[in-house]
């Protein structure tokens, strides 16, 4: 499969006359396609409700347009339940799934009227003593430990993950929470990360479905939810196909009426918290080649840099880079990508093959829209980059501003001679 920019050479130019490289590009047109086709896929389901995973896009213009399409909130900490309440999400739109969760997180989630998600048992006695009282709708968190493979490829290792309780506990959870006034019930489970594979969600949807059967017989508790979490993946590479949401919305549904309906739980709503499938191929960094050396190898410097885009240093994830307007030129070179932090990891490609690449070419960096910008940090007091989206009807938008020096310097109101830097 070739990979493509939703965005054009001509495009570019015009948006970089008024934005200056690096910034984020977000596509509105696929955004709200993608959204479009995921709440088709569980329309099946009439309790549907997919809680976008606000750490990895945190930005309220793009979390507006999935909520055109009902989407809610999943956050995990302080700040993003505050970017959600500003936005007007709250309730029962906001699922928090958080872990070594500070007091005053659970305190704000329950003024929000959050739905909780336990990580651990202990939080049960935490999260009382905390906010005075056990909501009537909470949820629990499950590991059943282990590996969790698909045929036999090992997706992923639940048994090393710090999330979720075991089954043991998660029995005794339920017994102690409908003691202490819980009502309703749901059940969350995250096996596996960016999976690639049409097979993922209804294994795991099985694995859930039927614990919570067993719950239900041996506690009797209401179990209203079942929250698929996260884990479905995008294509990287060009070589890998993508997920099909609505084969995997088939699946999860066949998965239901063979485990949930016979057991008389038909009226279960089906939950997903889904990131990187909602925004990861939706975005891009947008970045200009500046320098080139010629050493032991080949090197292309440009203008972004780990701070700007985090995955390909901390976990020698693959991004695909296009040449602006080479898409159609020999793969005549190899470069590693670099950027200018001081240090050595700091490469979006290694030993890749590109066409030529001429001081000044604009490189697209692509499947950045989740767990891109949101990653970002200041190391060797480099500035995060601004965000723009392409709307629909051609133009673009700032979302986000990019940062200045003075807001490296503005949390060193303590410090007056810095108050003169800028």
């Amino acid at each position: 499969m070739k990979k493509e920019p939703f965005v054009t050479l001509e495009q570019l130019e015009e948006i970089t006359k008024t934005y200056p490289t690096p910034f984020y590009l977000y596509d509105e047109k696929g955004i709200r396609e993608n959204a479009r086709a995921l709440k088709e896929a569980f329309a099946w389901n009439p309790g549907y409700k997919e809680y976008f995973a606000v750490k990895a896009t945190p930005n309220p213009y793009l979390i507006n347009i999935l909520r055109d399409y009902g989407c809610g909130c999943d956050c995990s900490s302080m700040t993003e339940l505050m970017l959600s309440d500003a936005i007007g999400v709250r309730g029962e739109d906001i699922m928090f799934s958080s872990n070594d969760t500070p007091a005053e997180e659970f305190v704000y989630a329950a003024k929000l009227g959050a739905v909780i998600n336990l990580d651990d048992y202990t939080h049960i006695d935490f999260l009382e003593k905390t906010i005075g009282y056990i909501p009537e709708t909470i949820s629990c968190r499950y590991n059943p430990g282990g590996v969790f493979q698909i045929s036999n490829d090992i997706m992923d290792n639940p048994g090393d993950s710090k999330y979720g309780m075991t089954k043991e506990q998660l029995f005794d959870a339920y017994k102690v929470l409908m003691k202490k006034g819980a009502k309703r019930f749901g059940l969350h489970a995250f096996l596996a990360s960016n999976t690639v594979t049409n097979e993922y969600y209804p294994m795991l949807a099985k694995v859930l479905f039927e614990v919570a059967v067993e719950l239900k017989k041996e506690t009797g508790a209401d179990i209203q939810f079942i929250n698929l979490s996260g884990g479905i993946g995008i294509p990287y590479r060009p070589d890998q196909e993508a997920n099909d949401i609505r084969a995997i919305g088939e699946g999860v549904r066949r998965v239901y009426e063979e485990v949930l309906v016979p057991a008389g739980m038909g009226n279960v709503a089906i939950y997903t918290e889904l990131g990187r499938f909602m925004m990861g191929p939706f975005g891009c960094l947008v970045t200009r080649a500046i320098h080139e050396k010629h050493t032991h190898k080949e090197y292309i410097g440009c203008d972004a840099c780990a701070v700007n885009l985090m995955r390909p240093a901390m976990y020698g994830a693959y991004h695909h880079i296009t040449v602006m307007g080479k898409e159609n030129e020999p793969l005549s070179h190899v470069y590693d990508v670099t950027g200018s932090l001081c240090e050595n990891n700091d490469k979006f490609a290694i030993d890749r093959e590109l066409p030529k690449i001429d001081k000044g070419d604009l490189l697209v960096i692509h499947d950045t829209g989740a767990h891109g910008f949101a990653m970002g940090y200041n190391y060797n007091g480099k500035l995060k980059s601004a965000e723009l989206l392409l709307k629909e009807d051609g133009s673009v938008q700032l979302i986000r501003r990019a940062e200045t020096a003075k807001d490296y310097f503005a949390t060193f109101d303590c410090f007056d001679m810095l108050k003169d830097l800028v």
